[in-house]
């Protein structure tokens, strides 16, 4: 099994709305960092999958209409995998779009997503939440 795979199943578990797979990815305590002046940094780390789906994955629910994550391009670096691809959707509260370039790390064991790391682009996140 590539460690790509539970990477893969999480995008593919996002993008279909499935939360419960999406988390299913995921080690019980799993690490999960979001980017330096992201709206959803203030609590970083999150630890575990709970503190993931209702910090983070909630949050973007509540915020954003049509949000989305898709990786343009996945590299398999063992232990470590880098996804490399684009954020959209728009900001509920202020209907404007967004289109903003991200790069995941995540750090897999056993199958699993042990730790996440996201670099964004904020100023565009920041923007379309602008009034």
């Amino acid at each position: 099994m590539s460690n790509t795979e539970p990477v893969r199943a999480l995008y593919a578990a996002f993008a279909k709305g499935d939360m419960a797979a999406a988390l299913a990815t995921m080690t019980a305590d799993i690490t999960w960092n979001e980017a330096a002046n992201s709206p959803y940094a203030d609590h970083n780390p999150y630890v575990g999958p709970d503190a993931v789906l209702n910090g983070v994955f909630a949050r973007i629910g509540a915020d954003w209409e049509g949000f989305a994550a898709v990786p343009d391009e996945i590299i398999d670096g063992g232990d470590t995998v880098v996804a490399l691809g684009h954020y959209s959707g728009a900001y509920k509260a202020t209907g404007k779009p967004m289109r903003a370039q991200f790069a995941h790390v995540f750090r897999v064991k056993n199958g699993k997503i042990a730790a996440f790391q996201q670099y964004a682009d904020t100023l565009g996140t920041a923007q379309a939440m602008q009034r």
